[in-house]
């Protein structure tokens, strides 16, 4: 007869049993510390979208050819907490006559700059602006007479001028209906870059 502590079979599956146990708690293990990274990841982005990052769609060809119609683009909801709005940037604002609804264009001048529009052309205090992001084909020929912009206003165009409804419509945006800075555009990839 033999002992049950000596039967090699008795030894082999015991061994084998105690291996298979230690291979599903290692994976036990392995999928809650994947769990907990996926968790973590989708709290942080939610946390950035909602914080600091938001991401919009673009409806219309007012701002071509630096964004197109149906761009995808995150806007930085945080920019403005910390830095001052700068002529040139591209912003995200309520419209000033339907708040509901959201506008996207560039600014061109800050509160107290003077601003006039000749046939185009447009003068912030005194000197003609260099504008490189408007090509040739989308000038237009509108004119507006010297204006003051008020205190906590900004003067906005699109880039597309000759389709764009902007300030020169409906005046300057005042400064706490701005909410955004266009950031970075991430689809469609052939356009994916910052906004610049």
């Amino acid at each position: 007869m033999t002992d049950q502590n000596t039967d090699p079979n008795s030894e082999v599956n015991s061994g084998a049993t105690a291996e298979v146990s230690s291979q599903k708690t290692a994976a036990q293990s392995h999928l809650r510390l994947w769990l907990r990274d996926v968790l973590i990841s989708i709290a942080a982005s939610f946390a950035i979208i909602t914080f600091l990052y938001q991401p919009v769609r673009v409806e219309g060809t007012s701002m071509q050819p630096e964004l197109r119609d149906q761009d995808r683009l995150f806007i930085n909801k945080f920019a403005y907490r910390f830095e001052s709005i700068s002529r040139g940037d591209v912003v995200v604002f309520h419209y000033p006559r339907d708040p509901e609804k959201s506008y996207i264009k560039r600014v061109i001048a800050l509160p107290g700059d003077t601003l006039s529009i000749d046939e185009g052309r447009v003068y912030v205090n005194g000197k003609k602006i260099d504008e490189p992001y408007v090509p040739r084909r989308y000038h237009d020929e509108r004119s507006i007479a010297e204006m003051t912009i008020p205190p906590n206003e900004y003067f906005v165009m699109g880039d597309h001028r000759s389709i764009s409804s902007d300030s020169r419509d409906f005046g300057p945006v005042p400064r706490n209906m701005i909410y955004g800075k266009a950031a970075f555009i991430y689809w469609p990839a052939d356009n994916m870059g910052v906004v610049k």
